[in-house]
């Protein structure tokens, strides 16, 4: 199916005018001829000079025709008639086609050609240059913020979620939980730094029983028999309470009161137990796998990737964001370092030429058989129609100068025979 090509109507009309001006100017040119060839012979006088007149006359008709007949049969049959190798254009459009995009494979898009512009062009030092401005830096976060957040937003949520949890789950997977808990005690209890934490313990102790004393009180009197007047419950529940309280004042005033100390043993084994009990090891392992499994952490897992998309295509659209704000700081300084660097400029620019070539090696016929497929698309008279449009005014040029070296040969020749003869 041909397809028809479209131009604005405004480029149409200045060019048809065009056009039509330069066919006048060649055609009355012609005509002016054949009208002095008339005039010259319908009153000939019998003077030599009206025959050079003549010569001149008809070799100007010569020369237009041959030149009109020329530039027409590029587009149309002349005056209708099927006349071989005339309507170049529309009947070998696709010929055409074909040996315009060859010809821009071979003189334009080979590699000395194209690395001789890049090099001239100094592609490395002139983007660094432009992207250290900071309004082009700008300019480049809000395309890179658009491009993350427009990827971010035809990414199918459950693939990502489901990738994201799958990857936390892998790499909580491989750490052994009740060897790093072990290792980390042993770390908290060297030279004494966890002294500190069970000086805190037991004041928070103490804090704990004086802030509940009254609920306590109310649950040992739950506790106890019916029968026991709440005198005794008193006595005993504040002897009971006081000797606790003062136990961990005790223990937390002394650093190496025995309960401490037998707390401290009782850490060095746990955290030797942690590392090397199969046991332990087993229970840890499990109690991963029941963590990771809890609903409330697998909606953890899958509420990160939706915070995170809301998050970035909010800041996208927003120029004072601190997203925009550092991809212009971090591009303005990176294109500062590199137009400083000579050595990485020259890294640049071999890099971009060996991406171009690879480019064209691989992708060079396809560029001239795009040309010749679209070509070979086009309707045959409308592209005929519009390469004239385009091109015929020039063309123009062809046929008045026809007629005019037509006529000057026309002189000359008469001239050089009268000279012989």
């Amino acid at each position: 199916m041909s397809e028809r090509l479209t131009f604005p109507d405004s480029d149409d009309a200045h060019r048809a005018e065009g056009l039509r001006a330069m066919k006048a100017r060649a055609t009355g040119l012609l005509v002016g001829a054949a009208v002095v060839f008339v005039l010259a012979r319908i009153f000939h006088t019998g003077h030599r000079w009206v025959d050079y007149v003549l010569a001149a006359a008809e070799g100007a008709m010569v020369g237009g025709l041959a030149d009109w007949f020329a530039v027409t049969a590029l587009f149309r049959h002349p005056m209708g008639l099927p006349i071989p190798h005339t309507a170049l254009i529309p009947t070998r459009k696709n010929q055409l086609g074909v040996a315009i995009g060859e010809f821009v494979e071979q003189n334009f898009l080979t590699g000395s050609v194209v690395l001789d512009k890049l090099r001239a062009a100094g592609m490395a030092r002139r983007a660094a240059t432009w992207a250290a401005d900071d309004e082009n830096a700008a300019t480049v976060a809000r395309h890179a913020s658009a491009v993350l957040a427009g990827a971010a937003g035809v990414l199918r949520d459950e693939a990502v979620q489901g990738a994201i949890e799958h990857s936390m789950a892998s790499w909580v997977r491989r750490i052994p939980l009740a060897p790093v808990a072990g290792r980390a005690l042993k770390v908290a209890t060297q030279d004494g730094r966890h002294e500190e934490l069970l000086d805190a313990a037991f004041r928070g102790g103490v804090r704990f029983l004086e802030e509940h004393r009254e609920d306590l009180r109310g649950r040992f009197g739950k506790e106890s028999p019916w029968w026991v007047p709440d005198a005794i419950d008193d006595r005993v529940f504040n002897k009971l309470f006081d000797g606790l309280r003062d136990f961990l004042l005790e223990v937390g005033a002394t650093p190496h009161h025995e309960f401490r100390q037998y707390l401290e043993q009782r850490i060095h084994v746990l955290a030797d137990r942690l590392q090397n009990d199969p046991d332990l090891l087993k229970r840890g392992e499990d109690l991963k796998e029941q963590l990771l499994a809890h609903p409330a952490v697998r909606a953890w897992t899958m509420s990160l990737w939706t915070d995170f998309k809301n998050l970035l295509q909010r800041q996208a659209i927003d120029p004072s964001s601190q997203l925009r704000r550092r991809i212009a700081e971090e591009v303005a300084i990176i294109a500062v370092r590199i137009g400083d660097d000579d050595e990485m400029l020259g890294k640049i620019d071999g890099w971009i030429e060996s991406a171009v070539l690879y480019l064209l090696d691989e992708h060079r016929h396809q560029a001239g058989d795009l040309i010749a497929s679209t070509v070979a698309r086009w309707d045959p008279q409308d592209a005929s129609r519009r390469v004239e449009l385009a091109v015929g005014r020039d063309l123009q040029f062809i046929r008045i100068n026809g007629t005019v070296v037509g006529g000057l040969a026309g002189l000359v020749i008469y001239s050089v025979g009268q000279l012989i003869g």
